[in-house]
């Protein structure tokens, strides 16, 4: 009697033991859920890098137009500022050096620019425009961003579905942002957003992207004036120096030669 009272008492306290343990797995891994969902809170499905090669192409490429147009783009419009994620994060960069990077929001700086994207990601997260669909990397494909950033070989076979994906949505851009019916500069701005940036998605490859030239491409034709103008100034100075010293000397030796030549009148 003894020895069965003994036996299920170790039978029992077996038993409280195994649910005491199931209890504190079930609570640890409530635990780890929290955490990873804390961990996974922060978490942006967005590229940054993607996003700031996408509005590089808009500054470079697009912006210079609309501005000699005077052009209010959208907020509708995709392309608009307030429709990227990062914009505010990326205006608040400051490139003290070229190995020193500095916050806006904390002045705290950083030796390279990813640890400054890594700084914004874990400490200004909630300064983030996440409302709504802000991705604007999701544009890539119609904006060629990967020709910018040099990420697809120029050997890789052409998918002709992908291509009329990205043409399909660079055309639904340059309709949503600018409006042909709002007047002559939307217009023109329609038409040359189609020949920047669509007419380049083909397989035939005869057409590039941003066929019209942008910032960079005006600032380096000024700076190859500016140095040409610099280098012919000095030669046209020595070409007008010299003639007029010829000229000068000419006209000292008609001198001379005039008195010598001169006939004497018969007295």
């Amino acid at each position: 009697m003894k020895k069965t009272r003994a036996v299920t008492s170790i039978i029992a306290f077996l038993v409280l033991l195994f649910l005491q343990g199931t209890q504190a797995n079930e609570g640890s891994d409530g635990s780890r859920t929290i955490m990873q969902e804390e961990e996974h809170a922060h978490e942006v499905h967005c590229s940054r890098e993607r996003s700031r090669a996408a509005w590089k192409i808009i500054e470079e490429y697009l912006m210079p137009f609309v501005e000699r147009e005077h052009y209010q783009i959208p907020s509708k419009c995709r392309l608009h500022p307030d429709n990227d994620i990062f914009r505010d994060q990326e205006e608040h960069k400051i490139h003290v050096d070229i190995n020193e990077w500095q916050c806006g929001y904390c002045k705290k700086s950083f030796r390279a620019e990813k640890f400054l994207d890594q700084h914004f990601d874990s400490r200004h997260y909630s300064l983030l425009n996440v409302n709504g669909s802000k991705c604007i990397a999701d544009l890539c494909g119609a904006l060629h961003c990967d020709h910018v950033m040099n990420t697809k070989s120029h050997k890789t076979k052409c998918n002709p579905a992908a291509v009329a994906r990205n043409r399909h949505l660079c055309e639904s851009l340059a309709d949503s942002c600018f409006l042909i019916h709002q007047g002559p500069s939307a217009s023109r701005l329609h038409e040359l957003f189609l020949h920047q940036f669509c007419d380049a998605h083909t397989c035939s490859g005869k057409q590039k992207p941003f066929s019209r030239g942008g910032k960079k491409q005006t600032s380096v034709l000024y700076l190859a004036i500016s140095i040409l103008t610099l280098m012919l100034l000095p030669i046209f100075y020595v070409i007008v120096f010299l003639h007029q010293r010829e000229m000068r000397m000419r006209t000292q030796e008609l001198r001379r030669v005039s008195p010598v030549g001169r006939k004497t009148k018969p007295s």
